[in-house]
């Protein structure tokens, strides 16, 4: 047992068996290896196939996305154009009906004024005109506008009535309160 070939053959036969041992078990792993390779290789067939045009596709809708936007975006300034259009025609339609309003009040007024100055009592039938007395030229007595303007001045102030004109607020109450009947008087 101390020949040295005899080791050295054992060896040889041990190592050859191991390796015969290690290719026996390696042998289903390379196969599962190649049917992945050929699973990568078909991978990439097709990737190479259809990866362009999925690329192109993607690209077409990108611009027809910006297409459409810009379509959405003009759409949306010409709704935007419509509907100030739409608003200045709202008010200049309210200001005509404004108008109108104030012209039909205006004509029903002077209607009702026309109808109580023709069927006022004491006025001449078919006069549209009252009759004014007058005195003759030689009858009248010269005024003297600026005496009696003051002397009215000073009666009101000294007696506290006062016109909306000469200095106080113009509120409308207190020139009805000094006037009763001024508003209230028919043509």
């Amino acid at each position: 047992m101390t020949d040295p070939l005899f080791w050295l053959g054992l060896s040889f036969l041990l190592v050859a068996v191991s390796l015969i041992l290690v290719l026996l078990a390696a042998l289903p792993a390379l196969q599962a290896v190649g049917r992945a390779a050929r699973s990568v290789e078909k991978l990439a067939d097709t990737l190479a196939r259809e990866f362009p045009p999925t690329l192109e596709a993607i690209r077409l809708t990108g611009m027809e996305i910006s297409d459409l936007t810009d379509e959405v975006s003009d759409g949306v300034q010409s709704a935007s154009g419509v509907v100030k259009q739409v608003d200045r025609s709202l008010g200049s339609a309210k200001r005509q009906a404004q108008k109108a309003r104030h012209t039909t009040r205006s004509v029903v007024t002077g209607f009702k004024v026309a109808w109580r100055t023709f069927t006022r009592p004491g006025s001449n039938a078919g006069s549209s005109r009252r009759s004014i007395d007058r005195l003759p030229p030689s009858q009248r007595q010269p005024l003297d506008l600026r005496d009696s303007s003051l002397e009215t001045l000073r009666d009101r102030t000294d007696s506290g009535d006062r016109h909306p004109d000469d200095g106080a607020p113009n509120d409308g109450q207190s020139y009805r309160q000094n006037f009763p009947n001024s508003g209230d008087r028919e043509p």
